[in-house]
């Protein structure tokens, strides 16, 4: 009788015991996966279900540009190389920027694309243009997560587009954005360009905390059925950098209000630190036990919800519809700007949109600027901002900051950390008259006027000034698929 009673209870406890390390790895139904972690030092803040797998959605597009940018840095492609849209790229799922196959771009201009629409043709454009294929550039994702130490992660796919086998945790990712900031400060800007203008139609990031969140200065943000919506989101106050990572949250503006909680409490001082235990570092953390990612498409995209999740929902007006009944209430009410509006509300202080463009790099031109302070098509063409003119991406962003990338030393003109039009000259295209010349101090004839051929290079600065002002015409984006819409 004893002996049974003994082994029942060894059966329980198990029992227990197993369900307990199932819980601990893989989170609950409705349950999110967030970690918070110091860019510098790489200690862990925070952490909930972090090394829980996941599918990444469109933050997979981090790793993208990463391996892109990796092989900028070994010089086995350069930002200006043009790239060619091919059948299958031209053919992946919205969102995307629907150009037809054999349009080309720039690495810069896909790598843009990639950042803020969030573009799945632009991604698998990088993967062919880089790899080969995707299936190899799919290779070399993979051998640089396991040469990073991200262990929980897979990709088979360069833009996150649904797929069992694409899988990371809160974790890995957390990793890769540190390593990005730290290996490639010269590419930041890429992570928090304010938004692309193509033609007329212009894009704003998805990323709703930068412009908003005081310090925001990145990354990147998912969104698929299965996955819930995804967040990397790093910012910057008094010279540190901390990386939040949200995935699984219940709506865009959900997770940047649950990113922005976890930096808020990164950077705030508790005098009573010291009694949270210690978390150690993010690449010590290690998964309890193997497991599926959650399947969340019934509650993200269900027929409950009255109308279909999607990347593209306005956050800013699903943050300020908040209601004072609202579970975030209490934090949106603490989290104040120094003007007594909440950073979250107020109106976004992004700077211009980066214009892009098809075919080869555009070159500076000499008007830059109009009467009316705006800038003229020419150098719109050329993706710049009139020399002297602030981008304020946000408040406490790097200074040294552009929207146009560095100098990878094959760039030739408009390389370099400032913008293109403040370091070319142009040359001028008119030369000087005889009226324009001192006149000798002591003599009896007239100054001489100018001749028509000295005058001719006004009527051909006319010429070319027309000749800036035309523009590429944008591509009409395909319609977002209604369920499945992923950035």
């Amino acid at each position: 009788m004893m002996l049974h009673r003994s082994t029942t209870t060894r059966t329980l406890i198990f029992a227990a015991t197993a369900c307990m390390a199932s819980m601990l790895a893989s989170p609950q139904a409705g349950a999110e996966a967030v970690i918070l972690v110091d860019v510098e030092n790489g200690k862990v803040l925070h952490a909930e279900n972090a090394t829980a797998p996941w599918y990444p959605a469109s933050i997979t597009k981090i790793m993208t540009a990463y391996v892109t940018l990796r092989a900028v840095k070994e010089g086995r492609i350069t930002l200006d190389k043009l790239l060619t849209v091919s059948h299958n790229a031209a053919a992946q799922s919205p969102v995307k920027m629907g150009f037809p196959p054999g349009t080309t771009v720039t690495v810069d201009n896909a790598l843009k694309m990639l950042m803020v629409k969030s573009a799945n043709d632009m991604a698998v454009v990088l993967a062919e243009g880089v790899g080969g294929s995707i299936e190899k550039f799919a290779d070399l994702m993979n051998l640089q997560a396991q040469r990073l130490g991200m262990s929980q992660s897979h990709f088979v796919n360069p833009n996150g587009l649904p797929a069992d086998e694409q899988v990371v945790s809160a974790r890995d990712m957390a990793m890769l954005a540190r390593q990005v900031i730290r290996e490639f400060p010269e590419y930041d800007y890429y992570w928090h360009l304010p938004g692309i203008r193509f033609g007329k139609k212009v894009q704003r990031n998805y990323n709703t905390l930068i412009g908003r969140y005081p310090g925001a200065d990145g990354m990147k943000t998912g969104f698929i059925c299965a996955s819930g919506f995804n967040l990397v989101a790093t910012a910057t106050r008094d010279g540190k950098r901390l990386i939040a990572v949200v995935l699984g949250a219940p709506s865009s503006s959900a997770r940047a209000i649950k990113a922005a909680q976890l930096l808020e409490r990164g950077f705030s001082s508790n005098p009573l630190t010291w009694l949270t235990p210690e978390i150690g570092t993010v690449d010590s953390l290690k998964p309890v036990v193997d497991s599926a990612p959650p399947n969340l498409r019934e509650e993200m995209c269900g027929k409950h919800r009255k109308r279909p999740a999607g990347e593209d929902e306005d956050d800013s007006a699903a943050i300020a519809s908040l209601s004072t009944d609202s579970a975030y209430s209490v934090f949106l009410s603490a989290l104040r700007a120094p003007n007594g509006k909440n950073p979250l509300q107020q109106d976004a202080n992004l700077g211009e949109p980066v214009v892009v463009f098809t075919g080869p790099k555009k070159q500076a031109t000499a008007d830059v600027k109009s009467k009316d302070g705006k800038v003229k098509t020419g150098a719109a063409k050329a993706g710049m901002v009139p020399a002297g003119t602030s981008v304020p991406w946000t408040s406490t962003s790097p200074g040294s900051l552009a929207d146009s990338p560095p100098s990878d030393g094959k760039q030739g003109e408009g390389s370099g950390n400032a913008a293109p039009a403040q370091r070319a000259k142009p040359k001028s295209t008119t030369t000087k008259s005889a009226a324009t010349q001192p006149a000798p101090k002591a003599t009896a004839a007239p100054a001489p006027k100018a001749t028509a051929a000295q005058s001719a290079p006004k009527a051909a600065s006319k010429g070319d000034s027309k000749s800036n002002s035309k523009t590429a015409k944008a591509a009409k984006p395909d319609k977002t698929d209604s369920t499945d819409k992923k950035q």
